[in-house]
């Protein structure tokens, strides 16, 4: 039976050693305490107009820099020994090979390699280690900031789209993988409305600029128009959750850990299973759907790779935009002017302009190296593009030749929204995690994950609400479930 030689043991204890100085960076223990305890009286005895409270926070953070930091060092030491180790090792093997002598330049050149896989991983473990302190710093930023308001469960399949109506009574409107779009009340999570027209997977949900209208897009190769009536219900007190979220409890979630559904809540609520209007032009599945300015027309946008314009009275297709090369997968109107963004799997978005009734233009934006997953207005000539490429990139209608920022991110992009009046941007990613920047490209926070709140699968969406005064953030995704966020925007800017 083949024994483990001495160096490959050592390997072993390194890289296990390695692995538990790496699980956390809040991890202390009575020696550390003691040894950090001189320091902490000697800054607590001067003078300082900081508050307590923020002294202390500083000196626990500055705490946990310097055992990383020395955690740092000891698996440095360890890495360097393990690779003199590897060395000896190659010089031992190099005295021969099938009775031949290896050559200097052989020897060197495996060892040079070995030695080069070693030291990316330091570096590797170094990057990981400080982006944990990084890390840890916005976080208890954000959790001041970001705080979970509710949570909306009842659809039976992951969740695509949310947003938020725009006139009285304000609901919010979720559609699902599940053939159903539902209306929930934003402040106690009750299922107010269910739509069960859909024969296919509900993409996006929109609703009407002026009316009690909502305009769904679906898999069946459809868009309806429906109208909805609710009453809200009695309002109940909001629980604090600002307090329920430790340093401890920021872990990663399984993505089998989904929010518990005992029954379909929505079969409660009423069901409007007939459409007003059916838009019925496109031969593909229609992913996005929207209100052109007034909301006399919608356009919608499709995986056969067209966008249509129709009119709401009389159902008519009034123009079919054609140009993109593969399967479009959002569209977004102006709020305010009749122009139109389409982005598509071809890596380009396009800019529709039906400000002049006798001719429609289009300018196409080139930028991105993969799909384009949303395209969204702003304030002003702005527009934000998001994509698979793991970046958003901001657009100055008047020069396309290039974005004005750019921000790059670790997990590809979905369905982004913006602030329009504070000019923020949440950006819902694969890896589960929602993030918050300006349009200058600067990080502002990121909302809270754990074990016990927020999205544990891809979130898909995001929708804001500037003037609710409960909920001003709504995202969604794949567990089922929409959260409604309180985000403090002044203190949040006031960080920046």
């Amino acid at each position: 039976m083949p024994t483990e030689s001495g160096s490959c043991s050592s390997a072993r204890q390194a890289k296990q050693k390695r692995k538990s100085h790496s699980l956390s960076i809040r991890r202390t223990n009575s020696s550390e305490q003691e040894r950090t305890g001189l320091p902490r009286e000697m800054l607590e005895g001067q003078d300082s107009k900081l508050p307590s409270s923020v002294r202390s926070t500083l000196l626990e953070l500055f705490g946990q820099i310097e055992r990383e930091f020395e955690n740092l060092y000891i698996e440095n030491l360890e890495l360097r020994r393990e690779i003199d180790t590897l060395n000896e090792r190659l010089a031992g093997e190099g005295q021969a090979i099938d009775g031949a002598e290896l050559s200097k330049g052989q020897l060197k050149t495996k060892a040079s390699h070995s030695t080069s896989q070693l030291s990316q991983k330091l570096k590797t473990t170094y990057k990981a280690s400080t982006s944990k302190i990084v890390s840890s710093f916005k976080t208890t930023t954000s959790r001041a900031v970001c705080q979970l308001v509710k949570e909306y469960i009842g659809h039976r399949d992951g969740i695509w789209d949310v947003s938020v109506a725009r006139t009285q009574p304000v609901v919010l409107g979720t559609a699902s993988a599940d053939h159903t779009a539902l209306l929930w009340s934003i402040e106690t999570g009750k299922c107010l409305v269910k739509y069960a027209g859909h024969v296919g997977s509900v993409n996006s949900i929109k609703f009407h600029p002026s009316e009690q209208l909502a305009l769904t897009a679906s898999g069946d190769q459809t868009a309806h128009i429906w109208r909805y009536v609710v009453q809200l219900p009695t309002p109940q007190p909001v629980a604090d959750t600002s307090q329920q979220i430790s340093g401890e409890d920021e872990i990663e979630c399984s993505d089998k850990d989904e929010p518990d559904i005992d029954g379909d809540v929505s079969s409660d609520c009423p069901t409007v299973r007939m459409p007003l209007t059916s838009l019925k032009s496109h031969q593909g599945v229609v992913i996005a759907a929207d209100w052109l300015v007034g909301g006399k027309q919608a356009v919608t946008a499709s995986w056969d790779r067209t966008a249509n314009l129709y009119d709401v009275e009389t159902s008519e297709l009034v123009h079919s935009l054609t140009g993109h090369d593969q399967e479009l997968t959002h569209c977004c109107t102006h709020p305010t002017q009749r122009l139109v963004v389409t982005s598509s799997r071809d890596t380009t978005f396009r800019l529709w302009d039906f400000r002049d009734p006798s001719i429609h233009s289009v300018n196409v934006f080139q930028g991105h190296t993969d799909t384009v997953t949303s395209a969204v207005f702003t304030v002003g000539d702005n527009v934000v593009s998001g994509s698979d490429d793991r970046t958003v990139k901001v657009w100055d209608l008047k020069n396309m030749r290039s974005p004005i920022a750019t921000i790059r991110t670790d997990s590809a992009i979905n369905r982004i929204n913006v602030c329009v009046g504070q000019k923020i941007i949440a950006l819902p990613h694969d890896n589960r995690q929602v993030r918050l920047f300006d349009m200058s490209g600067v990080r502002l926070a990121r909302l809270p994950r754990s074990s016990r709140q927020g999205h544990r699968r891809m979130v898909c969406c995001s929708a804001w609400s500037e003037d609710h005064p409960i909920c001003n953030l709504f995202t969604c995704g794949f567990d089922r479930q929409a959260i409604g966020w309180n985000i403090n925007i002044p203190a949040l800017l006031q960080e920046k």
